[in-house]
């Protein structure tokens, strides 16, 4: 039977396994910013009465969805400061709201998206695409990972021609 796609990507970071935040100090502190920032506000409107007129349960409870949209806020920034990135001899991986994982074989293409200079405000993007089509986006922050994942596209670029 003949394989009628093409070869698998065989690749191994240089370093081994490589681990690393996916977003740097400065982005992490940002976040955490903006998540009590928007509790403060939000605590201010409803002792203001701008959820129903009432400072009390009732406007807390007219307040539920902006709450709920709060929670979801401060449960994403939670992510930020945990999420992960791993290179191994498989592939890449990230810990994340989902987990995303690509393995090395199955890739297609490879683009590693950065503003020099703005890492710490901008995430650097790895943007990876499968050989069935799938994109997966990884963020990384970690310079030895940003090298890896740039050194890894190149050596893609040059097995796939694009």
């Amino acid at each position: 039977m003949t394989n009628l796609g093409p070869a698998p990507f065989g690749y191994v970071p240089e370093s081994g396994t490589l681990r690393g935040a996916a977003f740097s100090r400065p982005y992490q502190l940002l976040t955490t910013f903006i998540v009590l920032g928007a509790a403060v506000w939000l605590l201010v409107l409803w002792q203001q009465g701008a959820f129903g007129g009432d400072t009390g349960l009732e406007g807390l409870r007219q307040a539920g969805w902006f709450v709920l949209g709060w929670c979801l806020l401060a449960w994403s920034g939670g992510f930020v400061w945990t999420s992960q990135v791993r290179l191994d001899e498989r592939g890449v991986f990230q810990n994340w709201v989902w987990d995303k994982q690509q393995d090395y074989a199955d890739m297609a293409m490879a683009h590693l998206f950065r503003v020099r200079g703005l890492e710490w405000l901008i995430a650097p993007r790895f943007y990876v695409r499968s050989l069935s089509g799938k994109r997966t986006v990884f963020y990384v922050a970690d310079p030895a990972l940003l090298e890896e994942c740039a050194r890894m596209a190149q050596a893609l670029r040059s097995v796939r021609g694009f």
